[in-house]
């Protein structure tokens, strides 16, 4: 095993933090690792914002269905695609990946919280003041953990195959 798939290993979803800020050189470089994620043609259609002012935690939270735990989080990064671009949701959510996974590098636990299609979309992307040309892929509320769970992962042999697919 490798430091990088130690890094994936061990990521898990993360939604009560402890109330200890993230040095801004870390969430400049998680921005750094989301810019340089891979993206169809070079295109680059994102738009990556951090809301650290509490209110505004807290009415992003109040929005959504599954995402209440944003307020308490010492940063929510936010990822927005440009709607125009064909394929804006692959490229979002390879940043978004790339965010979790930079974040887990630091001991920085995070949840990725769906905004595409999302009821809550086009109201965060209002409340951020986000142009109209974007719409929101992803929140992640990020923050050191202060309650791990770790849920049960199917088995290697169920959700794999070779070649081609056979039911046994």
């Amino acid at each position: 095993m490798n430091l990088g798939t130690t890094i994936i290993k061990c990521r898990h979803s993360v939604r009560k933090f402890k109330d200890t800020n993230i040095d801004e050189w870390i969430i400049r470089d998680v921005l750094e690792c989301a810019r340089l994620a891979p993206t169809a043609m070079n295109i680059q259609p994102w738009l990556f914002g951090t809301i650290t002012d509490p209110g505004l935690k807290k009415k992003i939270a109040g929005l959504t269905d599954h995402g209440k735990f944003i307020a308490d989080a010492p940063v929510c990064f936010a990822v927005f695609g440009e709607k125009s671009a064909k394929y804006y949701l692959e490229d979002c959510c390879a940043a978004t990946e790339n965010m979790i996974l930079a974040l887990q590098s630091y001991g920085i636990g995070s949840c990725w919280v769906a905004g595409d299609k999302k009821d809550h979309a086009e109201p965060v992307r209002l409340l951020l003041n986000v142009p109209e040309a974007y719409t929101l892929v992803s929140l992640i509320p990020a923050g050191f953990a202060a309650d791990i769970t770790l849920p049960e992962k199917k088995d290697i042999g169920t959700v794999t195959f070779s070649d081609t697919y056979r039911a046994d």
